[in-house]
């Protein structure tokens, strides 16, 4: 610039700078775009992320719980021989055929051929062994290895299996074992020790259960299922199981493709992972995000475990079918609930239908569908034949054969169902949830198999006949409860007339109206005052009329008739129902509640009169529970279906104690049993007599309730007390009263146990006075007549009576009519309902 010269300023054109800033304004907006974008797509990667974070995290902690948890084994009771025990040589063979011992002089049944197959051999199912198999007259083989006897005649050469009991380990023992009836008279060692004082066999294994949570599944190992399942299974479902990462697209369009050629479904779309993660945690709602949930799960659990495991997961979860509330989840106990059989003893044809099954268990249920069920189960085995795993000639026969399916659903994880959900409630009540999660629990329990059986027999025999004797054929249901009078143990429990049945356990739930069962609670209640109440006590049946809060109650007995004045015994032994309620009202219905109560009734009762005749809503479990702290002379022995809980290492779980308390005197239990004795010689069970000993001194007390729809018995002798209820699930009349119905499953039921009779000792303080039973008055010194009665120390009767002289005549009234219920009074019926409303 020339010095001096004026500077000039540049001059600016505005259609030259809107050009230049165009560019720049596309740029920014260009990169504000893109940075969003990243941003968004940063922060929905990270989004996805977290969700697979939480994803996994719910996949650790459901799956590893549902796919490693292994059952806890449950035992029966072992049993222990001693001399001179009550037990027949049949009886311990039926022992050892449970405990799957192996006759040495029985041989193994020979192999069944095989059928060939391009890829496996298959066998069919060999023949069973003989039932009986009869012995060499002399001589024979001797056990050789545990688990394994030999019998002449009535002699037995057995060698035992060592077993790891809470309180140590039984070692393997060679005995000799001699019956003579139905007694053991000798037992003596083959093997160079002492003659064992008691042997106790191994228990029988009864079920495998999960104690933490309560399911029905019998759970396997990867290495327990057959081959020829998994390969069918892959096969049919998911042929690129090994090679994919969780979801296979691949596999889901060549399934499409093959549908459309079958024209319906022959291949299923998803994953075995896919499939798995459904059964495990969605829902089978047809939206996106569940599929979406679906495959990020798959993708997950893929990373996470390794195919093995998934294939044993998967195999334990899969749904196959429906009974009634409860699914059927896992090839293990659909083995059992289609097939009655454990999952390795399947044939071809029944792992083709299982495996079929997967595409639609209800669809292709085979008890409602069995022709869809074959078609279904054909074209899997068409597959197997197309994937070489089966030769074209094995796939024909399997064809041809049918579908085999049991007629009656089968028992799921036992054959005693209602017995075992009595172990599940009591594992829950006693033992601490986190003890229950561990590996390798084994449950002891109190069932007697052979208690059980007699039982089970028992109710499913007797039920039908008392059907027949009924002018219209009722289906009757029934619940039965057997324990040990001496120990608490719970020995058997039938919770329907089908005992294999898995559902609903009426021992345990079905809680009905209790009837006369209630009366020798209040007849104790009232006993446990001597100066107003005796044996001898003479009550009065005669009208009554009850009034409270402006109703009126005019109770009646079950013959409409009145009989006067009768002793308490007799009353008791009759089941009269107006003597009780006169007893119960001057008693205080509030005192009866608390004798219920301190006999091991765990529930709140109303202090309602009603409550005399029977309106208890009670199972047959709780009965048993009340009965038995009568028959154990007075103390409460909380019922026990558990005798020892341990974990892998053999040590036992600690638990919540089961406190026996002494909970009512001898005295008054002493005269109350005495009582429930005289219902079976002269009262309502006066039948059992024609079934069992006299010499058995069994007490007991029939139960009926109105309109017939409950018949109970409950009663026990010297060992053995058992309950028994029957009545139909919709609540209507049976036309069984306890002494036509319940009376003679209990008597059939106990006449097939082994029972001592009952001899309580007479306690101190008890006196045994010879009365007139008529009277109640004593007998004069030196008499043979009249009957010996119990009576609490300075309570007997003052009065008396010569022994030749005739006794004091009592009189009673003619038999009168039961107010009729439409008259002045409310039916007893009707007060019933209105009180418990």
């Amino acid at each position: 610039m020339a010095k001096g010269k004026p500077s000039r300023k540049p001059t600016t054109n505005p259609k030259a700078q809107s050009r230049r800033s165009g560019p720049n304004v596309l740029r920014s907006l260009s990169a504000l775009f893109f940075s969003l974008l990243l941003g968004s797509l940063l922060l929905g990667v990270l989004g996805v992320g977290l969700y697979m974070v939480y994803l996994d995290a719910v996949i650790r902690t459901e799956f590893d719980q549902k796919r490693w948890a292994m059952p806890a084994k449950v035992y029966a009771r072992p049993l222990e021989l001693f001399e001179t025990m009550s037990f027949s040589a049949d009886d311990f063979a039926k022992e050892l055929k449970l405990l799957h011992y192996r006759d040495v002089n029985c041989p193994d049944p020979p192999p069944a051929p095989p059928v060939s197959g391009n890829k496996r051999s298959f066998r069919r199912k060999p023949q069973r062994p003989p039932e009986n198999c009869t012995p060499p007259a002399h001589g024979g083989a001797s056990p050789d290895r545990a688990g394994t006897f030999a019998r002449q005649g009535e002699t037995f050469e057995i060698m035992t299996r060592e077993f790891p009991f809470w309180d140590g380990t039984e070692p393997t023992r060679r005995v000799r074992l001699v019956f003579a009836g139905n007694i053991l008279v000798e037992m003596s060692s083959l093997d160079g020790q002492e003659n064992p004082g008691l042997l106790r066999l191994d228990p029988p294994e009864i079920a495998g259960i999960y104690p933490a949570h309560y399911e029905d599944r019998i759970l396997l190992k990867s290495k327990d299922l057959p081959p020829i399942l998994v390969d069918s299974l892959l096969a049919v479902e998911d042929r690129a199981f090994f090679e994919h990462s969780g979801i296979n697209p691949k596999g889901i369009f060549r399934a499409l493709v093959a549908n459309l050629r079958a024209g319906r479904t022959v291949q299923g779309g998803s994953t075995l992972t896919q499939q798995l993660v459904k059964n495990l945690f969605l829902s089978n709602e047809k939206r996106l995000t569940r599929k979406i949930n679906e495959m990020l799960m798959a993708l997950l659990i893929d990373a996470r475990y390794g195919k093995d495991d998934i294939l044993e997961a998967y195999s334990n979860a899969i749904y196959l079918g429906q009974d009634g509330s409860r699914a059927i989840h896992g090839f293990g106990l659909a083995s059992q609930f289609y097939f009655g059989e454990a999952l390795e003893d399947l044939e071809l044809h029944q792992i083709a239908l299982l495996v079929g099954l997967i595409q639609g268990a209800s669809f292709y249920d085979p008890r409602r569908h069995p022709d869809r069920a074959k078609e279904r189960r054909s074209l899997v085995l068409d597959v197997m034949v197309e994937q070489n795993l089966i030769s074209a000639e094995d796939a024909a026969t399997a064809k041809a054969l049918p579908l085999d399916v049991t007629e009656k659903m089968a028992s799921g994880i036992t054959a005693y169902p209602a017995f075992l959900d009595l172990v599940q409630r009591q594992l829950r009540r006693y033992y601490d949830a986190q003890d229950l999660v561990s590996e390798g629990l084994r449950v002891y329990t109190t069932l007697d198999p052979r208690v059980q059986a007699v039982a089970e027999n028992t109710l499913a025999n007797k039920l039908p006949a008392l059907e027949k004797t009924q002018r219209r054929a009722r289906p009757l249901q029934g619940a039965a409860v057997v324990t040990n009078t001496q120990t608490g143990e719970v020995l058997a429990m039938v919770g329907d007339r089908e005992p294999k049945r898995v559902g609903y356990n009426r021992a345990f739930d079905a809680k009905r109206p209790a009837g006369s069962l209630v009366k020798p609670v209040v007849y104790l209640t009232a006993l446990e005052d001597p100066e107003r109440y005796t044996l001898m006590t003479l009550l009065k049946d005669s009208p009554l009329v009850y009034t409270s809060g402006g109703r009126r109650w005019t109770p009646a007995n079950y013959d409409k008739r009145y009989h006067g004045l009768v002793t308490l015994r007799d009353a008791l032994a009759r089941s009269y129902n107006i003597p009780v309620v006169r007893v119960g009202l001057d008693m205080d219905v509030i005192n009866v509640v608390k004798m219920f109560q301190r006999l091991g009734l765990e529930r709140d009762l109303k202090p309602y009169p009603s409550l005399l005749l029977g309106a208890l809503d009670a199972s047959a479990f709780e009965v048993a529970q009340v009965y038995a702290s009568i028959a154990s002379g007075g103390f409460r022995i909380p019922l026990r279906a558990i005798r020892e809980v341990t974990d892998a290492t053999g040590k036992s779980l600690k638990h919540y104690t089961m406190e026996v308390e002494k909970v009512v005197e001898p005295g008054p239990i002493y005269l109350i049993i005495n009582a429930m004795q005289q219902v079976v010689k002269a009262g309502t069970a006066s039948a059992m007599k024609s079934k069992l000993s006299p010499d058995l001194n069994i007490a007991g007390k029939t139960g009926t309730t109105d309109d017939y729809r409950d018949s109970w018995f409950a009663g026990f002798s010297g060992n053995r007390l058992a309950v028994v209820w029957l009545g139909r699930d919709d609540n209507k009349p049976t036309g069984l009263s306890g002494s036509s119905g319940a009376l003679p499953v209990w008597m059939d039921l106990m006449a097939g146990l082994n029972l001592e009779p009952l001899e309580p000792p007479l306690p101190a303080g008890v006196d045994e006075i010879r009365v007139n039973p008529r009277s109640g008055l004593r007998m004069s010194q030196g008499c043979r007549s009249g009957q010996l009665v119990p009576f609490l120390a300075g309570s007997g009767p003052r009065g008396s009576t010569s022994c030749g002289g005739s006794p004091p005549v009592v009189r009673r009234p003619r038999p009168q009519a039961t107010p009729d219920a439409s008259g002045d009074g409310d039916g007893m019926r009707d007060f019933f309902q209105q009180l418990m409303e």
